[in-house]
């Protein structure tokens, strides 16, 4: 059985660990190296980087990462970042292979890759992962006539399971008493590649509605039937272009589909990122190895009020050390930049998402600090 760790997190505190809902104070993560000063207001000074840089992994990072490589190369006009949003399962395999300088992924390194990320970085203490973007994943529906769908999690649970199987169910019908709900057939949609938004989503089902959703977490679909899309924005145009669709997407990236409501405890809970970043709190820390590692596991059973379980912490895979000591410097650079105020804010303007605290920051940032570059 594969063991993933699925969120980044820290060894500290539940303070620590919280994730503020908007950014503030002043930035610790210089945008080029340990030797660069902040400006004035918390933005990162440019510096004197050039050269390119490839990452790979999360489609649903995708909308902040071209918010953070926008922002960084204004910053160092002669460099150059691609990032493929080839899904977290490529994310990790190209990143533990050397194809990519740094990864992005939603969920943990499985022990295998773990293993291989830690070799392909010269050790343990080499290996980093940052928690840099967190986001509630919608469930996302298109069926006309229903504006306000509400869904218990074994309800949701059964419709992905393919045992519920029309929008009149007698399940759905319970969850949502005042709704007119059409004897449409229900397409659910889901992931065609390994995927770390996948692995939270079913980590969900798994956790919360064991009945109805007898298979363990996987980054795979491990149900076969229903629709397959590849990537983020695969899942949203095939639940758009269908009808009685519904899958599962960043919120970020739901656009003006339908979202539902999700019960948590007695309330029906819908996603944002104030709600998404309270299950921080909720959740325990991993002993995962590393000195550079932040990991922790989700805790979706909670039924406190003001949380919404289906979440994603993603985070950024790297080394501290690189063959390249040019790469390198940017790779100090870029990652500086991402957890900056300036950083953070970007993302949450381009993606929703809740920016990190200051706390976190300060505990990040000796791990952007020891990348070693030129």
């Amino acid at each position: 059985m594969r063991k993933y760790r699925f969120m980044p997190g820290l060894a500290a505190t539940a303070a620590v660990l919280a994730f503020g809902v908007a950014a503030c104070g002043d930035d610790t993560g210089g945008a080029a190296s340990s030797t660069s000063t902040p400006a004035a207001g918390g933005t990162p000074a440019a510096a004197d980087l050039s050269g390119n840089l490839s990452g790979a992994g999360s489609s649903a990072q995708d909308a902040a990462q071209q918010a953070w490589i926008a922002g960084f190369q204004a910053n160092n006009p002669n460099v150059t970042i691609a990032y493929d949003p080839v899904g977290s399962g490529g994310g990790r395999e190209q990143f533990v292979s050397g194809g990519v300088a740094y990864g992005g992924t939603d969920a943990g390194l499985a022990d295998d890759e773990l293993a291989g990320a830690q070799k392909r970085c010269g050790g343990p203490d080499n290996l980093i992962e940052l928690p840099v973007y967190i986001s509630p994943i919608a469930v996302i529906y298109n069926l006309d006539g229903v504006k306000d769908l509400q869904l218990s999690p074994a309800t949701l649970a059964g419709i992905f399971a393919q045992k519920i199987k029309t929008w009149d169910d007698p399940a759905i019908k319970a969850d949502n008493p005042d709704a007119t709900l059409p004897s449409t057939r229900i397409t659910p949609v889901n992931r065609s590649d390994n995927s770390g938004t996948t692995q939270n989503f079913t980590d969900y089902m798994a956790q919360t509605a064991p009945d109805a959703w007898k298979t363990e977490a996987s980054g795979d679909w491990p149900i076969k039937g229903g629709e397959a899309a590849q990537g983020t924005s695969g899942v949203v145009d095939a639940v758009k272009n269908g009808k009685g669709t519904i899958g599962y997407a960043d919120e970020s990236q739901a656009g003006e589909l339908g979202i539902a409501k999700i019960k948590v405890g007695d309330a029906f809970v819908a996603p944002s990122a104030e709600a998404a970043s309270a299950i921080v709190g909720e959740s325990k820390e991993s002993d995962d190895p590393g000195k550079y590692v932040f990991t922790y596991t989700l805790n979706r059973t909670t039924t406190a009020g003001g949380v919404y379980p289906i979440v994603l912490v993603s985070y950024l895979m790297a080394c501290t050390k690189y063959d390249d000591a040019a790469q390198g410097a940017i790779v100090k650079g870029y990652l500086g930049y991402v957890i900056s105020a300036e950083g953070q804010d970007a993302a949450a303007k381009n993606a929703g998402s809740a920016p990190i605290s200051d706390e976190l920051r300060t505990t990040l940032q000796p791990a952007v600090d020891a990348i070693a570059g030129s």
